[in-house]
């Protein structure tokens, strides 16, 4: 049995292959696998401090600040993403926009060109000063979510160490 250092150290190697494009194959399997593995660890983590009456995620967000331009129905605001998964974002704005509403979105992700897209939006908690805003992405392509998995995954590989 490997050790958790061992296993990580393996899926970094995986991971930089599928950030290059070059798994095929068992190697693809054993990635797309060990991904969903890490996943379902970390997520059942995040359920663990729940507050009562809070809903689990189904998909796995860590917190990433990236540039994000918003055309919504009635004004555009640039904000910077609080929190990212593969299905949504989270950012601060000055005016809370209508739950519901659908916005353009164009996000700039790390080493690439922006992902544009467009984004509902699932909720609204007023703060002081501002509110945060929740995205839900809309009809991303495999390939546009694939990236935004990527991404995600960089940024929890960049946080645990081993």
């Amino acid at each position: 049995m490997s050790s958790l250092s061992d296993w990580l150290k393996d899926f970094r190697v995986l991971h930089a292959k599928a950030r290059a494009g070059t798994l095929a194959g068992r190697e693809a399997d054993v990635y797309r696998a060990g991904r969903d593995e890490l996943a379902r660890a970390l997520l059942a983590a995040q359920r663990l401090t729940l507050k009562p009456g809070e809903l689990p995620r189904q998909a796995l967000r860590v917190a990433r600040a990236l540039q994000v331009d918003l055309d919504m129905l009635t004004s555009a605001a640039r904000a910077l993403t609080v929190d990212v998964s593969s299905g949504g974002f989270a950012c601060l704005l000055a005016k809370a926009p209508p739950a519901g509403d659908e916005v353009k979105v164009s996000m700039r992700l790390p080493g690439g060109e922006a992902l544009a897209c467009r984004a509902r939006v699932t909720d609204v908690k007023p703060l002081q000063g501002n509110v945060r805003a929740s995205f839900q992405l809309v009809g991303l392509t495999a390939a546009e979510r694939e990236r935004l998995e990527l991404m995600v995954f960089d940024t929890v590989l960049e946080q645990l160490t081993a």
